[in-house]
Parts: C-alpha cells; structure tokens; sequence
C-alpha cells in the first residue's frame, strides 16, 4: 500500500470564526505562561547530550543514515526509495517502526530522539539497536535544541520530517504539566523553525492526536468536527499544536499534515498503555483497574495496530506535496492536510481484558471501578474515510491478531529470548 501513488491533495483547514480563534490563542498563550514559570519542565532527563553530537564521524554517520538505497541524487519527486528522512522521537514506540518501514524500503532515514524517562530507557535503547542493525542512526538529542537540528539540516538535504517526538500520556500531564508545553508546543515550534530556515524546505508530517476531540459527543469522530473541548492537558496540546500547524502552513508556506492517531498498539509498545501494563500485571498475578463511565458505561477504545498506523504514516509522505517556501519566505499556497488514522472498531476494554486472559492463558484479578477525572474519555471512534479515499488507508489487523503478536512479542522480549527479535 506504502508504494501506490495516491493523488496529491491540496486541502485547506477552515478556521474558528474570528471571536472564538482569539479567545482559545488567549487560553493557549496564558496557559503557556502559567506553566512556564509555575511548573518548569523536568531537566533530570536532559544530561549533556550536546556532548553526544558532533565531529567528522559524527557527521558522516549522519550523511551515511541519509542516503537512500539508490545511491543516486535525493529526490522527492521520483518518490519511495529517493527520499531522505528525519524521524524525531524515533526510538519511541510509533517512531521506531515508521523509521524502519522507510529504511527497509530504501530511503534515507535519519532518526533523534532524547531517551527520557517518561517510562524505562532500556526499552527506547533496545528500539534504538533494531534501527542501528537496519542502518537507522539515531541521534541522541532534544528537538527543542536549535543548533543540533539546524547541524542536521546543514549536513542533509531533508525532503520529509516525520515529526512523532512528543511528550504522550494522559494522565501524567497532572503530575509534570511542564514536560507536555516543553515537547509538544515548544518542541513543535523548534520542529518547524528548523524546517522553515531550511533549503530547500522539507515536507511535514506529524502526530496530532484523537484526544483533540475531547468531550466531543458526536460519534464517530471526523476530521470535521469542533475539537474545542479538550479533556485534558495533553488534548490541549495536541489542540494548540494543530493551530500552530495552521500559521506556519499560511506564513512560511510548510507542506504540513497532521494524523490523528487512535490508540496504537502492538509489539515494542509504549509501558504506559493499558494493554501493556494489564499484561505484565496479570502475569504477576496482581489486580488490574477497569474503569467504567456514568451510569455504568463501558468505556471502549478504538484500538490501532502499529503495521496499520505506519502504513498510514508512510501514505502521508507519499502524498506529501514539496513546501513552497525558501529560506523562511512563502512562495505560494501550500498543502495543509489532518486524518483520522483507527481501526473503525472501537472494543470495550473489559473484552480487551478477556483476549488477554486467553492468550495468556490467566486469569485476571479485576476491580471495576469509576472512571476518575484524570483526562481520560470514555470512547473513541475514528471516521476514516476521508484517509480512506486520498491516503488508501485500510487497516487490517483486528484486536484478537495484534495482542497475539503482542503477547508473542512480550513473553519473548521480558523473559531474556531477545536475540530473534532483532532479525
């Protein structure tokens, strides 16, 4: 699917009527502000990685990654095998995948990521060996460091970036506030900064979120609907990240789209999803938390397999038009696009718990309890269509198949076999 040609899409977003787009850039500006001097980022994390960048090999490990398979000039008109790539947050979960999806069909990729501890390092440098053995080099590093990515853009001619580096997760935003304004507004700037002084300007790609819908009622959601509602601190990001999309789309003329994922799932996952942390725990024998809505809803998610998501990542770049602006001044109208990338079938996670216990052949130790107010929804649903029809975008991996390759995935990876999971 990565390879059909699909047609170029020239979209352009409808804004908020005037009133209400200053009222929520007022929200997000004062938001920023409070954050900034009232919860400072987490800096723990943030060791001298500028030490870990630099230098004649350094470099040359870079031009290496870059190159695609070809061997011949980078071209993004010519498509899939000519087409060099930065990925940020490429030892994550989505990253990680995306970068090998690409390599393995032959483009350049060149990955970054800082390996902080929102959840174990061990897994992210673990993602970070499987790129390195399909000759992905993943810098080591911050988005938000302007002189390392415009080191990057100085030594390659990027024609993608496929932007997945974020600060992810719920409910940790009540605990660390700052970390989700440092990764997904500051860090989202500093992204388009570097890709707006570049020249020639690299298309955009990159991860929104289905938490922008927020308290949205109207089921399923589409790409249409108001997301004026978010739920929570990391909707709201995500929320103001699609604003930002917008004015460097309409400013600097940055060929941008946003996906909206649906709660992705799958092997080399992320610790802190449901999914991954109901397995270890019902491995140990230890109590799991399912949640229920008002009135004893079921709250139910529209889980994504990953090979589904990166299909639909790599249709983006492939449906990507070139920016039209250089050296930071447009030229022209440019391409500005968001999708929904689901399943279609939201599954209520009390069965979610039940192929669990199948395939781990356990029973589960289960207290159902309220859903709190922490910034989770109760449930998800993604319109596809329009992803559909000008991405072909046609996920195929039910629940039941993607947490046997989890479960198969996890057994092996936590009980020491790794060595086959890196061929």
């Amino acid at each position: 699917m990565a390879g059909d040609r699909s047609p170029f899409v020239h979209r352009r977003w409808s804004c908020f009527p005037t009133p209400r787009l200053i009222f929520w850039t007022s929200i997000f500006a004062a938001l920023i502000l409070f954050l900034f001097f009232h919860s400072p980022p987490d800096l723990s994390d943030r060791r001298a990685v500028a030490a870990k960048w630099g230098g004649h090999s350094w470099e040359r490990r870079v031009l290496v990654s870059a190159r695609p398979r070809s061997h011949g000039e980078v071209d993004a008109s010519r498509g899939r095998g000519h087409l060099s790539v930065l990925v940020t947050g490429a030892a994550g979960f989505v990253g990680s995948h995306v970068a090998l999806a690409l390599k393995r069909r032959g483009d350049g990729v060149v990955g970054i990521d800082n390996f902080n501890s929102y959840y174990d390092p061990s897994l992210k440098r673990s993602r970070r060996m499987l790129l390195d053995r399909a000759g992905v080099f993943v810098v080591e590093g911050d988005i938000n460091d302007a002189t390392l990515l415009n080191k990057l853009f100085d030594i390659v001619a990027f024609t993608h970036v496929m932007h997945l580096a974020a600060q992810a997760g719920v409910r940790y935003a009540m605990r660390n506030p700052g970390s989700y304004v440092h990764s997904n507004i500051a860090g989202l700037v500093s992204v388009f900064e570097a890709c707006k002084a570049a020249n020639p300007q690299p298309a955009i790609v990159w991860a929104s979120s289905s938490s922008v819908y927020g308290l949205n009622s109207k089921i399923p959601f589409a790409e249409k609907d108001q997301t004026d509602k978010p739920a929570s601190l990391y909707a709201a990001t995500k929320k103001a990240g699609e604003g930002i999309a917008h004015t460097y789309n309409h400013i600097y003329g940055l060929s941008i789209t946003g996906l909206r994922f649906f709660t992705v799932y799958g092997p080399w996952g992320r610790p802190d999803m449901a999914y991954f942390f109901f397995t270890k725990d019902i491995l140990k024998g230890k109590p799991i938390s399912i949640f229920e809505g008002p009135n004893q809803q079921s709250v139910a998610r529209d889980f994504t397999y990953i090979d589904d998501i990166v299909k639909g990542c790599v249709a983006s770049i492939d449906t990507a038009q070139r920016s039209t602006g250089s050296g930071g001044k447009k030229q022209g109208a440019a391409q500005l696009r968001v999708y929904n990338l689901g399943n279609t079938s939201p599954v209520p996670v009390s069965k979610l718990v039940s192929i669990l216990e199948k395939l781990l052949k356990t029973k589960a130790k289960k207290r159902v309890l309220q859903m709190p107010r922490n910034g989770d929804v109760v449930y998800t649903h993604a319109n596809i269509s329009r992803a559909s029809k000008e991405l072909h975008y046609k996920p195929t991996t039910d629940l039941q198949a993607g947490l046997k390759k989890f479960v198969r995935w996890y057994l092996d990876y936590y009980s020491g076999n790794r060595k086959r999971l890196y061929w």
